[in-house]
């Protein structure tokens, strides 16, 4: 115990000192940056937006006073307060927040998360509420937003990495999507002409949405089940047509979803915490005899936004050898991007090697693309990835794969090396501010080895 407290020490005043030197000026920047940063619209392209939708949270459950935390959030006070490491890092965390404006203040300037019992309030609050619409960006994510500013600190960074935090977050979630999947949910699936997902607002931004997706206008809540039923919806027959589909040569869009990142010669073990974010290959996958055989070859990511579809899809034919949910973390980001508003969004490369994520392995049917791998990859409330194949399986380019539950996050193709792979991003460089392209679209084309 006191050999596991010391590393702890040292890892906190390795943190502290990284926080002094690199994250500090990044608070300081995010002030004097009006820009959109909220890639996939998960939270407002506003920094006020975010304040004024927080700060609301805090007055409506300040209002109605202290209540007894449901009895999984009562599990994570007793287990902050009864763990000295714990303790000191969610205490640490809030007090290392700035203090000045726009960090953390309220219009009053009190701060408006004062410390982790007041966001276990907050916390206990959102376990009986859905995300609503907004068009300047939905708050998809109203846990990542209590959080936003204390998991940027470097006590945050250390908390948010904690195995056992993980494992209360995976419960807290877990049963907060008891609650997305009740028809309670549903009242956000309104026509408010702001707030509901069928309203003025929301049909501007998805105009096409019945003729998208499975469903029916006149019914109420168009048919669906609940807000988990919603979010999850399906395609309508041909909407989303597979490229080539008997051409094993073309590989199609897996996830609706815009690129991130394209990476050659991947490394199976690489320093993924620090600027740039290389992929790791034995950290991605947890196993490094299947890591080698990655090792060289070429990474695809690409993220998946609000308003995306949710579904995951074969990008080839193939059988299915293997299956994984790997457990991670919820909330961590790289302390090499600084402070990043909108986390874990600037952090996509390194949650590959942290997040709780699912890793499908298909043997393509195409013996010059041969094993590949693809993984889902959670960021914060969207943690919840569902497998929806099984080993053994044979599956078609365009079968579906699982899904993510609660929204938007991001995910990899890895392709072993040899494979000689020519990309197609419909004009686009792989970046935070790309665009979605269609699920089924060509992505990539395997060459022909030359025989």
């Amino acid at each position: 115990m006191k050999k596991h407290l010391f590393k702890v020490g040292i890892f906190t005043i390795f943190l502290v000192t990284l926080f002094i030197f690199s994250v500090q000026p990044s608070f300081a920047d995010a002030s004097s940056k009006a820009a959109p940063y909220k890639v996939g619209k998960w939270l407002p392209s506003d920094q006020q937006t975010l304040n004024d939708w927080r700060t609301d949270l805090i007055q409506q459950t300040d209002a109605t006073g202290k209540v007894p935390l449901l009895p999984v959030l009562q599990e994570f006070k007793d287990m902050i307060e009864n763990d000295p490491e714990l303790f000191m890092l969610f205490t640490e965390m809030f007090n290392q927040v700035p203090t000045r404006p726009p960090y953390d203040k309220d219009a009053t300037g009190r701060p408006q998360i004062r410390n982790y019992n007041h966001m276990l309030q907050l916390m206990n609050a959102i376990m009986t509420r859905a995300p609503e619409f907004n068009k300047t960006g939905m708050v998809g994510f109203p846990i990542n937003t209590i959080l936003n500013w204390p998991m940027g600190t470097p006590a945050g960074t250390a908390a948010f990495l904690n195995e056992k935090v993980n494992r209360q977050l995976k419960k807290i979630l877990n049963q907060w999507a008891v609650y997305l999947s009740s028809p309670d949910s549903r009242y956000v699936l309104s026509n408010d002409p702001e707030r509901g997902w069928f309203g003025r607002d929301a049909k501007e931004a998805m105009p096409t949405f019945a003729k998208d997706f499975i469903c029916d206008p006149k019914k109420p809540y168009y048919g669906f089940k609940s807000w988990d039923d919603f979010f999850t919806r399906v395609f309508r027959e041909g909407r989303r047509p597979v490229a080539s589909p008997k051409d094993d040569y073309v590989i199609s869009n897996a996830c609706e979803s815009a690129p991130y990142k394209l990476a050659r010669d991947v490394k199976v073990r690489d320093k993924f915490w620090i600027k740039g974010q290389p992929y790791s290959l034995t950290h991605m996958l947890g196993d490094e005899e299947l890591a080698k055989q990655f090792a060289g070859g070429t990474i695809y990511q690409a993220f998946l936004s609000a308003l995306s579809y949710h579904r995951w899809h074969a990008p080839v034919s193939g059988k299915i050898v293997k299956t994984q949910i790997i457990d991670g973390s919820y909330y961590a980001g790289a302390q090499s991007v600084g402070f990043d508003p909108a986390s874990p969004n600037d952090s996509q490369g390194y949650i590959t090697q942290v997040a709780a994520r699912g890793l499908v392995l298909i043997e393509a049917d195409n013996p010059d693309i041969g094993l590949m791998a693809i993984m889902f990859i959670g960021m914060s409330e969207v943690s919840s990835n569902e497998i929806t194949v099984y080993e053994g399986q044979h599956v078609t380019k365009g079968d579906q794969l699982g899904m993510f539950h609660f929204g938007g996050s991001t995910h990899t193709l890895i392709f072993r090396p040899g494979v000689n792979l020519e990309f197609d991003l419909h004009g686009q460089k792989p970046g935070l501010h790309s665009n979605n392209i269609l699920l089924g679209s060509r992505i990539a084309t395997v060459k022909k080895t030359k025989k």
